[in-house]
């Protein structure tokens, strides 16, 4: 079932960073721009920008031509799916009807969603509300909720004993507890996480939150970087989260390969 948030965001200006909040016109479809790969195009990596970003400010920070020296087989599309979209409460419903149902018609092998912080989240939430869509998710820096949730996990002794109560619609007070759990749920299907990518930084306040994500994939698939809640951690971040996402799916390959020649 695909699940659409209602309005939620208020709050989360108060909760995210003390930067401002990027503007956007919900009047009109999301901004995007296509960066087209430097080889012929396999895959497709829609970028979703922080609370502070938009759609200029990531071109500006060659965050796609990050994705290309290590992806170059990919298509880039850069959005400005900023705080407004959110505010209005169909961010999740227009992504997914204005930007990756359109993208999924050019028939690419894979579509990935990468998110900073906001974006990350942004990227969750579609992965809740849409299971299947895409095929992978690199998540730096994602925002996950405030210290209330998170204290409430670890006194239950984890994710795994944490008992979040029946479910809920998700809405402005109960999305940190749908969103967590879904988060929970990836136990139940470790094929979901093998394509799941975080990193963040060191000293930035989230960690607790994002460290604890962390523990619900497979190993080598989070990395905890020196740094802060800033692009001098997230240009690192996102080229760490590329290389090794592509050396698993090489290793994949081969095994597969191997399995089917007897080899």
């Amino acid at each position: 079932m695909r699940l659409r948030p209602s309005a939620l965001f208020g709050p989360l200006v108060a909760l995210l960073l003390a930067a401002c909040s990027a503007g956007g016109d919900i009047t009109r479809p999301i901004p995007t721009r296509l960066v087209p790969a430097t080889q012929p195009p396999h895959r497709l990596v829609v970028m979703l920008p922080g609370r502070g970003d938009d759609l200029q400010s990531l071109g500006e920070r060659g965050i796609a031509q990050t994705i290309h020296r290590q992806w170059p087989d990919a298509d880039v599309i850069l959005t400005g799916l900023t705080m407004p979209f959110y505010r209005e409460g169909r961010a999740t419903e227009r992504l997914h009807d204005e930007v990756i149902a359109p993208a999924s018609a050019r028939r690419y092998d894979q579509i990935w969603l990468a998110g900073i912080s906001l974006g990350g989240l942004g990227a969750l939430m579609y992965d809740r509300a849409y299971p299947g869509e895409i095929d992978g998710m690199l998540l730096i820096s994602p925002y996950l909720g405030d210290k209330a949730i998170y204290r409430e996990i670890q006194a239950a002794g984890g994710l795994d004993r944490w008992q979040p109560g029946p479910v809920q619609a998700f809405t402005q007070e109960t999305y940190q507890r749908e969103l967590w759990r879904y988060i929970q749920r990836w136990s139940d299907d470790p094929r979901r996480t093998d394509s799941v990518w975080v990193a963040y930084g060191d000293r930035e306040r989230f960690r607790d939150r994002i460290s604890l994500l962390a523990s619900q994939l497979p190993p080598g698939h989070a990395f905890e970087l020196p740094g802060h809640h800033n692009w001098t951690l997230w240009q690192p971040a996102a080229k760490t989260l590329l290389e090794h996402a592509r050396s698993e799916a090489a290793r994949r390959d081969t095994a597969e390969r191997k399995q089917r020649t007897g080899n």
